[in-house]
């Protein structure tokens, strides 16, 4: 089975370190800002927000029809909204915290 997910974000307070970690152990090449390969961008490096008082996480993005209607049905499935929609150019992405305290992205890719 494919992977359910669409990209991967590493949030952490050291972007330096975490290159260089993953580079050795995996051999895996970064941006400033995303790990790539050679068919593009698969996972970003997002600096944590100062007072932002969660630990360095990976975050799974998961794709969505309909990104309103997804994020209306965790809410009313018991999970809690903790970034709200943001468009970008290449679609649309809102973060979820699960009943549980996971964190997953909600991606709503733009149609071309």
């Amino acid at each position: 089975m494919p992977s359910p997910f669409v990209f991967m974000d590493l949030r952490t307070t050291d972007r330096d370190q975490a290159r260089s970690f993953y580079g050795d152990l995996f051999g895996w090449t970064t941006t400033e800002s995303l790990f790539t390969t050679a068919e593009g961008p698969w996972g970003g490096l997002t600096p944590l927000s100062e007072g932002d008082d969660r630990p360095p996480q990976w975050v799974p993005y998961a794709p969505v029809e309909n990104l309103d209607e997804a994020l209306a049905k965790a809410v009313e499935l018991g999970a809690k909204a903790t970034r709200p929609r943001v468009d970008l150019p290449q679609g649309s992405v809102a973060v979820i915290e699960d009943p549980t305290g996971a964190t997953l992205a909600l991606w709503e890719p733009r149609h071309r």
